[in-house]
């Protein structure tokens, strides 16, 4: 059982390790699983049971992490930061920013010291 915790541990590891290097990619359990080689759902099951949180939830919240560092230094607009982190659509960025860090993109920047770029929403 020993043996088979630490290489549960690995996956996770090597899961997380996946997502930060993947994270500006279109999510795809498929995709992911066979990258890791191991079945998609055993993937899904082991990662929810080690870290509380689906491969989804971390997913965005590494791409949120990542927006988090560009906000506060660079001087891109919030549509620039969101399409460089991997999203699409602006509006669906701020949405889930705010669902993961508790403020929109534009407050983040304010509470931690980056510059609003002029014409920027509040």
């Amino acid at each position: 059982m020993k043996a088979r915790q630490g290489s549960q541990n690995d996956l996770v590891k090597d899961a997380r390790s996946y997502l930060e290097a993947h994270s500006a990619e279109k999510f795809s359990l498929q995709t992911m699983a066979g990258a890791l080689f191991v079945n998609g759902s055993y993937l899904l099951r082991t990662f929810r049971h080690h870290t509380g949180m689906t491969l989804l939830h971390c997913h965005h919240l590494i791409r949120c992490e990542k927006a988090g560092e560009l906000l506060t230094r660079t001087d891109q607009s919030v549509s620039e930061i969101g399409e460089a982190v991997g999203y699409v659509s602006s509006s669906h960025f701020t949405h889930v920013f705010k669902i993961m860090m508790g403020c929109t993109p534009s407050e983040y920047r304010r509470l931690h010291g980056g510059e609003e770029k002029e014409g920027e929403e509040p």
